[in-house]
């Protein structure tokens, strides 16, 4: 048999069995096929779903932006594997890092281990007394009456988990006062929301909520493969300017609540079971959807169906 016809009937016989040539040797060990341990990105998708940022470049626009000064504070929520923390720490900024995954905790405090400017706190951002980690940090006081705070107001930053976007927003809003600034990478949608105004689809409770406690805007979109495991969703940045004093009066936020609990029923519909249906009635203004409304009609609006409160029926503006 010629070298030819050896080579053939080897690459023809089933992979992992032994084949006999003329030259093979008397006992042939049996070739084993490789199977090679390749890890997919779902696999090593991470326990709480996160979507860790790995672009540098969008990681140095983001530590950019950020307005913090060298021996300041700044606090960043879910922390990840560090790589904007590493930014940050390298800007001289110090910072307390809010991280749930407690196998993350240990990787950040060893990655930060010869770093003085970093506390890495174990805990769920919706738990941990933000106020309390805040003013302790920073030397702040404040007055629950007026709202000011003296003292540093720090600024906050983020990859927020696309499912608990609003409820983490809404823990920044708790303690507006001592927070200057808050620049958050979410969803693009949630982002599109958040800057809405009225007339367009995406005005929402969350619109009026975040304008109400904050200059809102959107800086820029960030692509699905900047993360890694990559989300099938455009996310974006945004900045939350916060505005000085306490916020909204609670009561009023509720009653923006059931303005748009169903966006597509008319107001006086969304409200019949909180008001008198013939104090509605008597209010044209509540046969408009509250997405048609800015946030002074709506709050007109509410004065007007408040006790004690009895002015004209706020006059309709420009719904285009």
């Amino acid at each position: 048999m010629d070298l030819s016809a050896a080579l053939h009937r080897l690459l023809a016989a089933p992979f992992g069995h032994a084949v006999k040539t003329p030259f093979s040797r008397p006992n042939p060990i049996p070739v084993r096929p490789v199977h090679w341990n390749v890890v997919s990105a779902k696999s090593e998708r991470p326990r709480w779903g996160q979507h860790f940022l790995r672009d540098r470049g969008v990681l140095d626009r983001i530590a950019s932006t950020l307005a913090v000064q060298p021996g300041e504070w700044v606090v960043e929520i879910g922390p990840g594997r560090g790589d904007l923390t590493e930014r940050l720490l390298s800007r001289g900024a110090r910072v307390l890092a809010v991280e749930i995954d407690d196998q993350l905790v240990e990787h950040l405090k060893n990655r930060f281990r010869d770093s003085t400017a970093i506390e890495v706190i174990h805990g769920d951002i919706l738990n941990v007394n933000l106020g309390e980690l805040i003013a302790s940090r920073s030397g702040q006081t404040s007055s629950q009456t007026s709202g000011h705070t003296s003292g540093q107001r720090l600024e906050v930053t983020g990859n927020l988990p696309y499912y608990i976007t609003s409820p983490i927003i809404r823990r920044i809003f708790g303690v507006q006062a001592q927070v200057s600034t808050a620049l958050l990478l979410v969803q693009k949608e949630v982002a599109d929301r958040i800057v809405a105004v009225k007339g367009t689809r995406d005005y929402a409770y969350l619109s009026v909520l975040c304008q109400l406690h904050a200059e809102s805007k959107t800086l820029f979109s960030v692509p699905p493969n900047a993360f890694q495991p990559p989300p099938k969703v455009t996310s974006a940045l945004v900045q939350l300017k916060m505005r000085d004093g306490l916020g909204p009066d609670p009561d009023f936020l509720r009653f923006l609540q059931l303005c748009f609990r169903q966006p597509r029923k008319m107001l006086r519909n969304n409200l019949s079971g909180a008001f008198d249906r013939e104090a509605l009635g008597a209010l044209e203004v509540t046969r408009c959807r509250a997405q048609q409304l800015a946030i002074e009609e709506l709050r007109a609006l509410w004065d007007a169906l408040r006790p004690g409160h009895p002015p004209p029926a706020p006059a309709l503006m420009d719904r285009s």
